[in-house]
C-alpha cells in the first residue's frame, strides 16, 4: 500500500512526531506503523487505542448521537495522542493514530495537518 507508507511518511513531518499508525479498529491490528522506539512500542499503543475508538463509539451509540468522530485527542504529561477515524468508503473501521511530543508540537497544526493527510489517504 504505497498511498500508507506516503501518508505515515507524511504524519512523521508533523512537528513532534513520535509515531504514527493506521489502524484497524475492528481488530486492533496496526496495518503500518513508523516511528515510535525502544521506550514506545507503537503497534502496542496503536492496538490498545482501538478500546478508546470502540468505548466512545458505544457511547455514542447508547446516547443515539447520530454524529461521526472528527479525532480523539489525549494529553498526557509530556505527549498528545491523536486518533482520527477515516471517513471514505474505503476507509471505514480504520484511523490513524499519531503520537506528539507536547514540548514540540503544535496541536491545532497537527490536527490540521493530519485532517489533510486523512483527505488524501485512499486505502
Amino acid at each position: 500500500m504505497a498511498e500508507m507508507d506516503v501518508a505515515l511518511k507524511d504524519a512523521m513531518q508533523i512537528s513532534g512526531a513520535i509515531g504514527a499508525a493506521l489502524v484497524d479498529h475492528t481488530s486492533g491490528m496496526a496495518l503500518g506503523t513508523v516511528g515510535g522506539g525502544k521506550d514506545f512500542d507503537l503497534t502496542t499503543a496503536a492496538a490498545a487505542n482501538t478500546d478508546v475508538i470502540r468505548a466512545k463509539l458505544r457511547t455514542m451509540e447508547m446516547l443515539g448521537l447520530r454524529e461521526t468522530i472528527e479525532d480523539v485527542l489525549v494529553t498526557l504529561g509530556s505527549q498528545y495522542h491523536l486518533i482520527r477515524p477515516l471517513k471514505g468508503r474505503s476507509g471505514r473501521g480504520l484511523f490513524l493514530y499519531l503520537a506528539l511530543n507536547r514540548d514540540r508540537a503544535n496541536l491545532a497544526m497537527a490536527r490540521h495537518q493530519l485532517r489533510n493527510i486523512e483527505a488524501a489517504l485512499e486505502v
